[in-house]
């Protein structure tokens, strides 16, 4: 944001798409916030496939935003959506200047790559793309490819949320045709301490919750996936989540990192 600060900080992480995406950490900016836009594959110098989640990467993200004479410690908050929830809810298990979580439509276990910090390695569940199915426009519905977590062999890869000390906010679409997210999220609500989160799930929204304005993607390409991939969710009811949960997300960031307010004047 414009002006001498200090601003709460946040770190903005997106998914599969890789990259760096930066319209919401500037629209995060225009409400005060100082927000680092994360890559963590496919972009510059960094790994073109994403092989491993190496959380010493974003701990090193978290110390720089930290640092940074305009941000307000000390703790910061992260936002994820998809494969970047999975990312910011371990964020939250491991790195003590996590504060504030919010995670859209992700995981509560490792999927597809294992997350390795100093001497820890979270083996992932492995994706079943044998189980791909189609839809009647050739798109891919991956909804069927992920295995059932609470299965007693896929324990081990589970995010320890036990251990989080910070808030986090789930935001669930329940017609996301990518994976079963509410289940995700009521998994980790039922390990975390309680009062250290809270649901916000809404009917008929697709996985891709994006800020209020952003037209409903229900069917898209992807960076790897030979077709494009269904992500679900119907136009109005979608929408409505978005207004929602915007605003509930900033008022959550407010909340747990401290009044923007305070710091414009």
């Amino acid at each position: 944001p414009a002006g001498p600060g200090p601003f709460p900080g946040v770190i903005d992480l997106f998914g599969g798409a890789g990259g760096l995406i930066e319209f919401r950490a500037g629209l995060l900016a225009s409400r005060g916030f100082a927000v680092l836009a994360l890559a963590f594959f496919a972009y510059d110098d960094l790994p073109q496939v994403l092989a491993q989640l190496d959380l010493e990467y974003f701990e090193e993200a978290a110390e720089l935003l930290l640092r940074h004479p305009k941000v307000r410690g000390p703790g910061l908050g992260v936002v994820g959506v998809s494969k970047g929830a999975e990312v910011a809810l371990a964020m939250a298990a491991f790195l003590p200047q996590v504060a504030a979580t919010v995670w859209i439509n992700g995981t509560a276990s490792l999927h597809g790559n294992p997350l390795v910090y100093k001497e820890l390695r979270i083996p992932p569940i492995p994706y079943y793309t044998e189980r791909i199915l189609f839809t009647e426009l050739g798109a891919m519905d991956n909804s069927a490819i992920f295995a059932d977590p609470q299965d007693p062999a896929y324990r081990a890869s589970a995010i320890p949320v036990e251990k989080i000390r910070g808030k986090v906010l789930f935001v669930v679409g329940e017609a996301d045709r990518s994976f079963n997210s509410k289940l995700f999220a009521e998994l980790a609500l039922a390990r975390m301490p309680p009062e250290s989160g809270r649901m916000l799930s809404y009917p008929g929204a697709g996985h891709l919750i994006e800020p209020p304005g952003s037209p409903l993607c229900s069917v898209s390409s992807i960076r790897g996936t030979p077709r494009p991939v269904v992500w679900g969710g119907e136009p109005q009811p979608h929408a409505r989540a978005q207004e929602d949960s915007w605003r509930e997300i900033l008022r959550f960031l407010e909340l747990r990192l401290g009044s923007v307010a305070a710091v414009k004047l």
